[in-house]
């Protein structure tokens, strides 16, 4: 990750205020697919299920964290004993509540440690099937290292709710659903509900993120997708975001942000990305725009999604051709460096403080530059051209 987010710009180095009362980790709520230990892509039918809210004691700075080289840069590492630059990002007093995280390996978990390193307190939804590994991990600490924010303080998790963001209310929920085994003592984990359990326990936030995607046919061409499994991607990927802005807007301050995450398959051909998938990213951005205008006009919120470039992520391996695209962007895109999950945690950060107040509907690209290529240079093609390559 780049040391600083921008010249003469950093993060807030104060630690995010988190009360005693409130360090207790319920699981449960929803990403983009997992390691096949949990399950395969196509049985994942939404990447947004949450569910459990089981029990589980904070993580405090205490708890035996081994001193490592942190990775998050957002912020200058020593600036409590250097003067302020004059444009920190500072999300002190700032709530926020990111659906998609279930694993230290994500887009998700870096914008939430982005936004804890700016002060934020951080709400977090994780999906049902991952509910127990999520939470064992936590309590044993195979999350601590990744934890630690740049001023060697820690990230800490209010609380984390149930979500399953395919369902907007419980009369949504089929019978097969309500009885799966994988949903077995979980409660109040429909969009509606989770919105009014924050509420009830927090008042309200000033910050929400979506970090859930799913195609359950994503492995096969679109004109061999069926309607069922485009009509999924969809539902999962896409109008997700919309349920849960209608849902959270209500309990949103004024002022307050909300982030989505894309990707360039939206308006770019991306063999291999299929079942619907690229129409769930270009519908994505599609609603960004119009929610921008009807939240800003209503709500005084604003709206913008990342296209984020490929990440080395356990959601992004169930498709099975991550290597090859991240491989593609090294030698082509204009930033010959590998794209770390940090930059775009930080990207977030800017987007959704103060700095950004005049951001809204935007696509942001967090790609080392790859959306601006008009050919692969790596072609044979061009093989007599005198352009500049690294070695990686």
């Amino acid at each position: 990750m780049a040391s600083t987010m921008a010249s003469g710009l950093h993060l807030a180095t104060a630690r995010p205020y988190v009360s005693s009362s409130r360090r207790a980790f319920r699981l449960g709520a929803t990403i983009l697919g997992y390691g096949s230990k949990v399950a395969s892509w196509p049985e994942l039918a939404s990447t947004c299920h949450l569910s459990c809210m089981l029990p589980l004691r904070g993580i405090s700075s205490s708890s035996g964290v081994k001193s490592v080289k942190p990775v998050t840069k957002a912020m200058s590492e020593a600036s409590q004993s250097k003067p302020s630059s004059g444009l920190p990002i500072d999300l002190r007093g700032k709530r926020a509540f990111i659906a998609g995280v279930a694993d230290d390996n994500g887009y998700g978990w870096a914008i939430a440690k982005s936004l804890a390193a700016a002060g934020a307190e951080i709400l977090v939804g994780t999906w049902v099937p991952v509910l127990n590994i999520f939470e064992t991990s936590l309590r044993r600490g195979k999350f601590d290292e990744s934890r630690v924010l740049p001023d060697g303080s820690v990230m800490e998790i209010s609380k984390v709710y149930p979500l399953d963001a395919v369902y907007d209310t419980p009369d949504d929920i089929p019978e097969d659903v309500k009885t799966n085994k994988r949903y077995t003592g979980s409660s109040k984990w429909t969009v509606q509900e989770v919105a009014e359990s924050v509420k009830q326990d927090f008042g309200s936030i000033d910050i929400l993120v979506h970090s859930l995607a799913n195609g359950p046919e994503v492995t096969k061409p679109l004109l061999e997708t069926s309607r069922r499994g485009y009509l999924a991607a969809i539902s999962a990927s896409s109008y997700s975001y919309v349920s849960l802005l209608k849902h959270f807007i209500p309990i949103m301050n004024p002022g307050g942000s909300s982030i989505s995450l894309t990707y360039i398959a939206s308006e770019r051909i991306i063999p291999g990305y299929g079942g619907g998938m690229s129409s769930a990213k270009a519908a994505l951005e599609s609603d960004t725009r119009v929610l921008a205008f009807e939240a800003g006009r209503k709500n005084k919120i604003r709206v913008n999604t990342i296209s984020a470039g490929p990440l080395r992520s356990r959601a992004a391996k169930a498709i099975g051709f991550i290597d090859t695209m991240i491989e593609y962007s090294l030698a082509n895109a204009p930033l010959q460096k590998e794209l770390s999950a940090e930059e775009v945690g930080n990207t977030a950060a800017f987007l959704v403080s103060p700095l950004a107040s005049a951001i809204t509907g935007a696509v942001l690209y967090v790609d080392n530059g790859l959306n601006a290529m008009g050919v692969g240079v790596d072609s044979p093609l061009f093989e007599d051209l005198d352009i500049p390559k690294d070695k990686h």
